[in-house]
């Protein structure tokens, strides 16, 4: 499709290639173990389990949003750990619509490693094409990936504000439209978005099944963005972001930068420490 993506059938077909490393990125925002349990009940053979806080984020504190972006030190130790070398293959998949596998996707290209893809369709369809699962964990690899970040490709809360500024950046939200709206606020204490951003929910990306759309298809729902010279993308807190960068790089928009820390590192500015709003 893409160099951003792969199919299940390629995937099937390619299992065992020594240039290739697999990580199973399933989450639950509402159930933090309920990813580890499916992996350790079945994944793709040969895939390894990055779990969105451990691995793909650093420790909350006060500021900086639930997810802060992980140290680029501990994460390459991990990818070391699973193999991962500069001519690796990373294929990320998860079951939620690419909502934590384009996080990896993002992360890696962050610190330097182009060749990573999601899987189309994530883990339900590798599963539903007939394709062999297994619960054998794999055990550790010796790879030699060192991490090169792209500090350019993040902002903070300070940038964002700079930016709502300047016509010539557009910033968007992620979220589905009742969040953007502030009808609903499910995780963060306060329901609303940033002045200024645009709606462009991260589900609109794929379809129900979770498979892509065509590249016709988001060239078309990211036209009106074309021509802005900066397009900063939030979420709640920094992980379903990657998904829309994801679907605008498919489309050929490159211009993107991750508010990293999102409307939770937004709103927490503006809430006491016991969460009461100021």
């Amino acid at each position: 499709m893409t160099p951003y993506v792969v199919t299940a059938s390629w995937l099937a077909e390619h299992l065992g290639d020594a240039a290739l490393v697999i990580a199973d990125c399933r989450f639950d925002l509402m159930d933090t173990t309920r990813g580890q349990q499916e992996y350790a009940q079945g994944h793709i053979p040969g895939a390894y389990y990055l779990d969105l806080e451990q691995d793909l984020s650093s420790p909350r504190q006060q500021h900086g949003g639930r997810h802060p972006l992980p140290d680029p030190e501990k994460f390459a130790a991990r990818l070391n750990q699973m193999g991962v070398t500069p001519e690796t293959l990373v294929v990320a998949y998860d079951d939620s619509r690419f909502a934590y596998a384009a996080r990896c996707w993002w992360l890696l290209r962050w610190l330097g490693h182009d060749r990573v893809a999601v899987l189309d369709g994530g883990y339900r369809a590798y599963v539903e094409a007939g394709y062999p699962v297994t619960n054998v964990i794999p055990p550790p690899r010796q790879g030699n990936f060192k991490p090169h970040p792209h500090p350019e490709w993040v902002v903070d809360r300070a940038a964002v504000i700079a930016a709502q500024a300047d016509p010539q950046t557009v910033i968007v939200d992620a979220r589905e439209p009742r969040r953007y709206r502030g009808e609903i606020e499910p995780i963060d204490p306060i329901a609303g978005h940033i002045p200024g951003a645009v709606n462009y929910p991260w589900q609109a990306i794929a379809d129900e099944h979770g498979r892509l759309k065509s590249v016709a298809e988001l060239q078309a729902y990211w036209q009106p963005l074309a021509d802005a010279q900066q397009i900063i993308v939030y979420c709640g807190s920094g992980v379903t972001a990657c998904v829309d960068i994801l679907g605008l790089a498919i489309a050929g928009l490159h211009q993107t930068k991750l508010y990293a820390g999102s409307w939770s590192d937004w709103c927490s500015y503006l809430v006491a420490p016991d969460n009461r709003s100021l």
